[in-house]
């Protein structure tokens, strides 16, 4: 099989003084730089995906502000592919597929933000593709949520999507098991 690092909108609004903060974006963004360093060493792809939400009352992700940018414990590097997406599947209305079709890939590792919105929404379009997909546990950072007037804490909702996503969608491990693997 060949593999593909697919690193998802780590991006400076999820980090302490962006306009959509996470619970612990920095520790996901160093098990990612992890993978990144693995994936680097080793020559296998690595796509980094980029939201912009091109919309006027866009809360976050608005072009030309700082907080679209790709944080910098994981920018990318000369020759790695980056590809702007306005929805939270990585796929739809990206060429992503085509991308990783043309370069042989079919199994991917998974990270990035948020757990229960674009990580979630990328892995199980890889899956429904028939990519062989994982996702990096610690890798990934979420927001806590509200739903029926209950607060769900961000390391709830994180687990909630993982254990979803490792029922069918994907094999999910640490960053560190990953990049050896």
């Amino acid at each position: 099989m060949t593999r593909a690092l697919i690193v998802v909108d780590i991006q400076n609004d999820y980090f302490p003084g962006g306009a959509h903060p996470l619970a612990g974006p920095e520790a996901a963004a160093a098990q990612a730089r992890l993978l990144l360093d693995g994936f680097r060493s080793s020559g296998e792809a690595i796509v980094h995906m980029q939201h912009v939400w091109d919309a006027p009352d866009a809360p976050f992700m608005r072009p030309g502000t700082r907080g679209v940018e790709i944080h910098e414990l994981v920018a990318p590097e000369d020759g790695e592919t980056v590809l702007r997406k306005a929805h939270p599947n990585s796929f739809l209305e990206t060429g992503l597929e085509s991308i990783l079709r043309e370069r042989g890939i079919d199994e991917l590792v998974v990270c990035g933000m948020m757990t229960s919105m674009c990580v979630d929404a990328t892995v199980r379009a890889a899956a429904d593709l028939g990519f062989t997909t994982s996702v990096a546990h610690d890798a990934c950072a979420a927001p806590s949520l509200t739903f029926a007037g209950r607060e769900v804490a961000a390391a709830d909702v994180h687990a909630a999507f993982l254990a979803a996503l490792a029922g069918g969608y994907a094999h999910v491990a640490s960053a560190r098991e990953l990049a050896d693997a």
